[in-house]
């Protein structure tokens, strides 16, 4: 595969969330989208502001990608004071090595899990991936370190780390109570096909179905898929979209005889569903005929 040298699509989108009270009159907090295209996985960094101080959940795939968000942070006029990453997949993290050139004493945080995760793969990630991206790959990946203990916050407004507890912790998601808002990373999809190949059990598949009902349960006024077509593909319809994919590959999965008829069925059951990587690699994957 050549360098990637041509990022198409990628959009930007400011969301003023109105939130509830608020201690002390702080302002709202706002959430700012970076959706890149389909060469980063359609994957989505948010930038989380406040009065004057920042913080980005999630730092992107690929080097031309992070110094884009890079410009849009030094654009915000904002101090990035952190950044957190919801989980442990190079798309995830691999533009940190450019977020941490350009911000040096930012502090870069994830959970126990994630960054296990990272630690036990960034090797055979870099080798996988790093030659299909060529000059957009990172050099010297970076490995966050472990949550502060308080946990996450920013101007005195907290943003609840969720997910730990449950059967999946390496699949976190962000609530942000003050403004009733998801950032959902990798179990929330919009008008995709979702990412399957790192659950390969009915199990663990059902547990992020589990997962996805604890975030509809909490009514967010807003959610921010992990992973979306593009900005119009978000909102808890993102959730009940990733959800009833999920139940039907599911089904499909059961039904099909080989990777081959399970991708069509899934195909014909989701003809504008974009990221058809993730349809190919899932289902050679859970049909057992690809190593993940």
């Amino acid at each position: 595969m050549k360098p990637l040298r041509k990022l198409i699509g990628t959009a930007m989108l400011a969301f003023a969330v109105a939130g509830g009270a608020v201690a002390q009159e702080a302002p709202a907090l706002k959430l700012k989208v970076y959706n890149a295209d389909g060469n980063s996985f359609h994957v989505n960094s948010i930038l989380v502001t406040g009065k004057q101080d920042a913080m980005l959940i999630d730092a992107q795939f690929t080097r031309a990608d992070a110094h884009r968000f890079v410009a849009e942070v030094l654009a915000s006029g904002k101090t990035l004071k952190s950044v957190y990453v919801s989980h442990g997949d190079p798309d995830y993290y691999f533009g940190l090595e450019v977020i941490k050139a350009e911000f040096p004493d930012v502090k870069v945080y994830a959970s126990a899990p994630t960054i296990a995760w990272i630690k036990n793969t960034v090797q055979k990630k870099v080798a996988f991936w790093g030659p299909k991206m060529g000059t957009n790959a990172p050099h010297a990946p970076v490995v966050p370190e472990a949550l502060p203990k308080d946990g996450l916050a920013l101007e005195g407004q907290k943003l609840e780390v969720m997910g730990l507890d449950g059967e999946l912790p390496g699949r976190s998601f962000v609530w942000i109570p003050s403004i009733r808002a998801v950032v959902g990373g990798v179990n929330v999809f919009g008008g995709l096909h979702v990412w399957t190949a790192d659950t390969q059990t009915k199990a663990e598949r059902a547990a992020w179905v589990k997962t996805l009902d604890r975030i509809e349960a909490l009514k967010p006024a807003t959610v921010i898929p992990g992973h979306a077509r593009d900005l119009g593909q978000s909102g808890v319809e993102a959730v009940r979209y990733t959800r009833a994919y999920l139940q039907r590959f599911e089904t499909e999965l059961d039904k099909a005889p080989d990777s081959a008829a399970l991708i069509d069925s899934m195909k014909h059951l989701y003809p504008d569903a974009g990221l058809d990587i993730a349809l190919s690699i899932g289902a050679k994957v859970n049909k057992g005929e690809l190593k993940w």
